[in-house]
């Protein structure tokens, strides 16, 4: 940050409002491309109230949807060079376990998008990770290019990387006002700032930011609990930190999905989480009393009770993340549809940290008026009818 005794900076070529993993890579490619770049975050570096807090993160290959998994290749490059950029590891291959019910549409596409033939059924998988038990007649699919990436450390990673091609990150600020014109006023807690393209990448804020510009995007912050499962038996799970990530598709009593990680964060707890929460005001994310309710732990419990049963049924260690989900659960990434210098990442949905190189490259290229490098059609503003004019 600027010493106060410093006259402070006003114009940029480019400002990005949100330093999670989505921004900072946004902000990362356009100091790439020697445009001045201001990178905004209202909470003090590093923090633990948005969506890319944490230490890790599933990366696979593996996608239902074709246009995601076309991303994968570039972005596993991408990810490669930044561990080359700065000499740190940001990722640990451990493959992934896809399971569901055969025949489930997610879970076929999946294996067309992995090039697989086989299945795997419940004996070839306990055989390959004793820590999984399939159900009758279930199966399971590999994606062996799947495995761990270092959340924490990678948003470190790019922020530095930005900050060494020249851009200036400025953490603590609240943006206040964002005015909109041929040169956009960014109003902060700290000071007015000007440039001609402004990049919107504010997770959960996102939505209350865009109604000041007269857009209403169907934004839905979710509250996940983040739970971490002992193993009743230190290392008889086989559940350690080399045993592979997992994810459900198609399961009846799991219908948003539930994924698992190796051993990372805490020792000897293994990371298996809903993918689904509770509407939240992301203001009061950490203010839900302890008595709440919280039908997700049940639906957990009842998983692993079956499906992991080397572990404990309750939760050793819970904490919390934000979600900022769509309606169909496919990002925004889309110029306003008014102001067309001013650009929208949102939405992520729970999955996009894997995808953030390919998304700060698109919302990049987008905010420079560029052809994107990947076909945009499902992630466009104008698949919600009436988002401008419902804000007006």
């Amino acid at each position: 940050m600027a010493a106060p005794s410093q006259p402070q900076k006003s114009t940029y070529d480019v400002i990005v409002i949100g330093a999670g993993i989505q921004g900072s890579f946004t902000a990362y490619h356009l100091a790439q491309r020697r445009k001045d770049t201001l990178l905004l975050e209202q909470f003090l570096l590093p923090h633990s109230r948005g969506s890319s807090h944490g230490q890790s993160r599933i990366i696979r290959s593996a996608y239902p949807q074709e246009y995601y998994s076309r991303m994968m290749p570039e972005s596993f490059r991408l990810w490669q060079q930044l561990e080359a950029e700065t000499g740190t590891t940001l990722y640990r291959q451990t493959g992934l376990v896809l399971l569901g019910p055969p025949g489930a549409p997610e879970l076929e596409a999946c294996r067309r998008s992995l090039g697989v033939d086989e299945f795997l059924d419940a004996a070839a998988l306990a055989q390959r990770f004793p820590g999984f038990r399939l159900q009758a007649g279930q199966v399971a699919v590999l994606d062996s290019t799947a495995g761990v990436l270092f959340a924490d450390r990678a948003l470190r990673a790019v922020q530095e990387v930005f900050r060494r091609h020249g851009g200036s990150l400025r953490d603590g600020e609240k943006v206040l006002r964002i005015e909109p014109g041929a040169t956009v006023t960014v109003t902060t807690t700290a000071g007015v700032y000007k440039a001609p393209r402004l990049i919107i990448t504010a997770g959960a804020w996102t939505g209350a930011f865009v109604e000041q510009l007269g857009l209403c995007l169907p934004l839905q912050p979710l509250r996940i609990d983040v739970c971490y499962w002992k193993e009743k038996q230190p290392g008889s799970a086989g559940l350690g930190s080399v045993s592979p990530c997992f994810l459900t598709l198609g399961l009846s009593q799991a219908p948003h999905g539930i994924y698992g990680l190796p051993s990372i964060e805490y020792p000897g707890l293994m990371k298996v989480c809903h993918h689904h929460g509770s509407p939240t005001d992301p203001e009061k994310r950490d203010q839900a009393p302890s008595s709440a309710p919280r039908p997700d732990i049940a639906v957990l419990s009842s998983f692993i009770s079956s499906y992991l049963p080397g572990l404990e049924t309750q939760p050793a260690v819970m904490e919390t993340c934000l979600y900022t989900n769509t309606p169909d659960e496919d990002f925004i990434l889309d110029r306003h549809p008014k102001f067309s210098n001013i650009v929208i990442g949102a939405g992520f949905s729970g999955h996009g940290f894997k995808l953030a190189p390919v998304v700060g490259k698109l919302l990049c290229e987008l905010s420079l008026g560029e052809e994107p490098s990947h076909n945009m059609a499902h992630f466009a503003i104008t698949r919600f009818p009436g988002v401008l004019g419902a804000a007006q």
